[in-house]
């Protein structure tokens, strides 16, 4: 009997088999979800100019340096800043300037006292001001030039993703267009002659298929582009049809039709263009993967719907990601202790929808006893998949695992 595969031999073997896209510039209003192929380097200074980090009155450190509540400071308040003024009032000794966040200190100043820290605060702060706390030092609320970032200092990587808060370090920084990997194309389809479009009544032997509506949304989760989504029944005939209507794809993903049947119509078409291969896990031991002369990517799940979104997030993601030149490609893990019992495959790892509950640190089973990888409803139940190593037959209350955590 030929030996099963670990994950980690079948997944080295898909990652060793891609190759970094074409990089691409685009302007940062489309390239959220992008991944950085240059790093990008601040175009000035951040902050541009010293500014104030609170509301309150521009001062001399020497003048205020002494004020308490029993010795108060009066100063005289002779300019009034608002952010955006490119103003710069001289301040002599025993002068303020009322100053608003974010607004240019001036030259003058070496420190800010808040509204808090006097007696009139806002309401009384144009004519003089009266001091009731001294700053602690000179720069007190001041924000430096520079202080954040340097010219031509490196904001973001290479391998990073472009998220909301990436996308706000690069316009903070002044840079307006971003040079990214283009997004993978990817074409989905499903086989198996059993298989109705989601809304029609199945017939006697049909079922709906399930697993292109949840790729389509897994693939765009990985920041890919859905180039096709098709479904064709057992005719082998079929599969070379649809990857001549997928040339422009990078990666073709197949669900069904790769395991041992009579009726296994990606085996009986590609078995001499791709390897077909039995990997230890529970669900999906059979997978197909391989590289088509043409560069793309092909890879064969089972069909049912739990082994398709474990096999997704074990091989397929991970190779979308690595396409994208993404530093991270895996999901995060975190380490739980099972709140329920349940028995394991023997010489298999299994991945498990699961139920986690962060506040606990717990995990159990999305539904009782476990689930078999036909139950598409423990998806639509669970928040991460508990990985059970392969030399556990049992899990018992309280053991800790780590666990895959899906967004």
């Amino acid at each position: 009997m030929t030996a099963l595969l670990t994950v980690e031999e079948h997944r080295a073997r898909v990652l060793a088999a891609v190759a970094l896209l074409p990089a691409e510039s685009v302007p940062l209003s489309e390239a959220s979800g992008r991944t950085l192929a240059e790093p990008v380097l601040a175009a000035h200074d951040l902050p541009g100019f010293d500014n104030s980090s609170m509301d309150g009155f521009a001062v001399r450190f020497a003048d205020v340096e002494g004020a308490d509540a029993g010795n108060a400071v009066t100063l005289r308040v002779v300019a009034d800043l608002p952010a955006g003024t490119a103003d710069d009032p001289a301040l002599a000794p025993g002068e303020a300037a009322r100053i608003m966040t974010g607004a240019v200190v001036p030259a003058d100043a070496d420190a800010i006292v808040p509204f808090e820290d006097t007696v009139g605060g806002l309401a009384d702060s144009l004519g003089a001001v009266t001091v009731l706390r001294a700053p602690t030092a000179t720069g007190a609320f001041i924000r430096r030039r520079g202080g954040d970032t340097r010219t031509g200092d490196a904001v973001l990587s290479p391998g990073e993703r472009l998220g909301a808060f990436a996308l706000g370090a690069a316009a903070a920084a002044g840079v307006d267009t971003v040079t990214v990997t283009r997004r993978p194309r990817v074409a989905i389809v499903s086989t198996g002659s059993e298989l109705v479009a989601p809304g029609h009544a199945p017939g006697r032997g049909q079922t709906p298929d399930s697993n292109a509506t949840l790729l389509a949304a897994v693939v765009a989760d990985a920041d890919a582009d859905i180039e096709l989504v098709d479904r064709i029944g057992d005719d082998p005939a079929g599969i070379d049809a649809v990857l001549a209507r997928a040339t422009r794809a990078d990666v073709v993903v197949f669900t069904g039709g790769v395991s041992a049947g009579a009726y296994e119509p990606v085996r009986l078409a590609l078995s001499d263009r791709i390897a077909f291969e039995k990997v230890a896990m529970q669900p999906g031991k059979p997978q197909a993967f391989g590289v088509l002369d043409d560069g793309r990517l092909v890879f064969g799940l089972p069909g049912n719907p739990v082994s398709v979104a474990v096999s997704f997030e074990v091989f397929v993601r991970p190779a979308l990601l690595a396409l994208q030149g993404r530093t991270t490609v895996d999901r995060r893990l975190a380490r739980l202790t099972a709140s329920e019992s349940w028995t394991t495959p023997p010489g298999r790892r299994q991945y498990l929808p699961a139920v986690v509950d962060l506040v606990t640190g717990t995990v159990r089973p999305a539904t009782a006893g476990g689930s078999g990888s036909h139950l598409a409803a423990s998806l639509a139940r669970a928040g991460a998949f508990a990985i059970v190593p392969a030399d556990v037959s049992a899990v018992s209350v309280g053991d800790p695992l780590d666990v895959m955590l899906i967004p």
